[in-house]
C-alpha cells in the first residue's frame, strides 16, 4: 500500500476516540485492499440521513403512524417483536411519550425521537436491507435506546425508516453530530455486506464528487418559490447572484473554497494513481488486476466542479437558448422556393 493512501477515505469530520455509539474500526492492509476493490467496482454507497425530530406526543404518534402507513405495515422493535396495527403503534408512542414526560431532566424542547432513513439504490434486495438495518440498529442503539423500524418498498428504491427514542434507558439522550453519521454509515455498510449486499461508505471526494447535495430545507424553499408559493430564500438569491457574476460578469476567478476543493482532489487523484501503479508492479495477478481496475475508475472519475460554476453554465445555456428563440421569432419562418 502507498503510504498515506488511507487519507483518500479519511472522514470529513474528526471522529471521537470514544464514540458513544461504537468506535470506528481501524482498517488493516487487507481491509484497505478489499475496500479499494469495492470502490473501483463502484459498489453502491449507503445513505444514512437524519430526517427530523419529534417534540411532543402528538407529533411522535403522527410520525410513527406515517412510517407504518397507519399501522398497515409491520414494523420491528428493539427486541424483535412485530408492531402490527394502529393500536400497537399508538401504544408505543404513548409509552415513549410517558417516559419522556416523566423524566425530570427533560427540557420543554427536548426531542422525543430521532428519525433516520437508511437506503440503498433501486434493485437492492429489500428483505436483506431490512435485516441489515435491524442488525445495524441493534448494534448501534440497542444497548441504550428503544427504536422501531419499518421497510418501505413503494418508491423507486427500498429504504428503511428507523425512529430511535431520544431518551436512553440510562437517562442519557441521543444527540447525533456529523461524526455520528459517519460512524453510522460505516456500520450500516458493514451490516449490508454481512447480509450479502455489496455496500460502501466513502466520503464524496473519494469518488470525485465535489458538489454537496442540496439540503432538504433549502430544496423545499426552492420548490415553493418555483411553484409560485413563496419568495426565493436568502441562500438561493445569493447563489444565483454569485453564478450570474460568473456567467456574465467575467468573475471566473476561483473562490478560496474552490481552490481548496481542487487542491484536495488533485491529492486524491495522485494517491489513486500511485496506488494503481504500485499494484501493477506486484507479482500477484489479483493485485495487477486491481491496479488496472483502479486506473479505469480514475479515468472515469468526474472532473472537479462547484455549484457556483455549474449554475453559471446553466445560466449561460439558458441565455443562449433564449437568444436563439428570440432570433427565430424576429426572422420569422423561412419561405420555401
Amino acid at each position: 500500500m502507498v503510504r498515506g493512501f488511507e487519507d483518500v477515505w479519511r472522514p470529513p469530520v474528526r471522529l471521537r476516540a470514544k464514540h458513544p455509539e461504537g468506535r470506528p474500526q481501524v482498517e488493516t492492509g487487507s481491509a484497505i485492499r478489499s475496500r479499494l476493490a469495492r470502490v473501483a467496482a463502484r459498489t453502491p454507497e449507503v445513505m444514512v440521513k437524519v430526517t427530523g425530530r419529534t417534540r411532543d406526543p402528538g407529533h411522535l404518534a403522527a410520525h410513527l403512524t406515517y412510517i407504518t402507513r397507519n399501522g398497515e405495515l409491520a414494523a420491528e422493535s428493539r427486541d424483535g417483536w412485530e408492531i402490527v396495527g394502529r393500536r400497537d403503534v399508538i401504544d408505543m408512542a404513548r409509552d415513549w411519550a410517558t417516559a419522556q414526560i416523566a423524566d425530570s431532566r427533560s427540557r420543554p424542547n427536548s426531542p422525543f425521537s430521532i428519525a433516520l432513513i437508511l437506503s440503498m439504490p433501486a434493485g437492492t434486495d429489500a428483505i436483506g436491507l431490512r435485516d441489515a438495518a435491524h442488525q445495524f440498529a441493534l448494534a448501534t442503539f440497542g444497548e441504550r435506546h428503544d427504536y422501531v423500524l419499518a421497510l418501505h418498498t413503494d418508491t423507486g428504491h427500498p429504504h428503511v425508516h428507523l425512529t430511535v427514542r431520544a431518551l436512553g434507558d440510562d437517562g442519557r439522550r441521543l444527540n447525533p453530530k456529523k461524526a455520528d453519521l459517519e460512524v453510522w454509515r460505516q456500520g450500516f455498510a458493514q451490516a449490508l455486506r454481512d447480509h450479502g449486499i455489496g455496500a460502501e461508505a466513502t466520503p464524496r471526494r473519494a469518488r470525485g464528487v465535489t458538489r454537496k447535495p442540496e439540503r432538504t430545507a433549502l430544496r423545499k424553499i426552492r420548490d415553493r418559490a418555483e411553484a409560485g408559493r413563496g419568495e426565493p430564500g436568502r441562500v438561493q438569491r445569493s447563489t444565483y447572484q454569485e453564478a450570474g457574476r460568473a456567467a456574465f460578469g467575467g468573475d471566473n476567478s476561483p473562490r478560496q473554497w474552490e481552490e481548496r476543493t481542487l487542491r484536495r482532489q488533485r491529492q486524491v487523484r495522485a494517491l489513486y494513481e500511485a496506488q494503481a501503479k504500485l499494484l501493477r508492479l506486484s507479482a500477484g495477478v489479483e493485485d495487477r488486476q486491481l491496479g488496472e481496475a483502479v486506473l479505469r475508475f480514475l479515468a472515469d472519475m468526474p472532473a472537479p466542479d462547484t455549484q457556483r460554476l455549474a449554475l453559471a453554465r446553466q445560466l449561460r445555456g439558458a441565455n443562449a437558448r433564449q437568444a436563439l428563440e428570440t432570433s427565430r421569432q424576429r426572422d420569422g419562418p423561412s419561405r420555401s422556393r
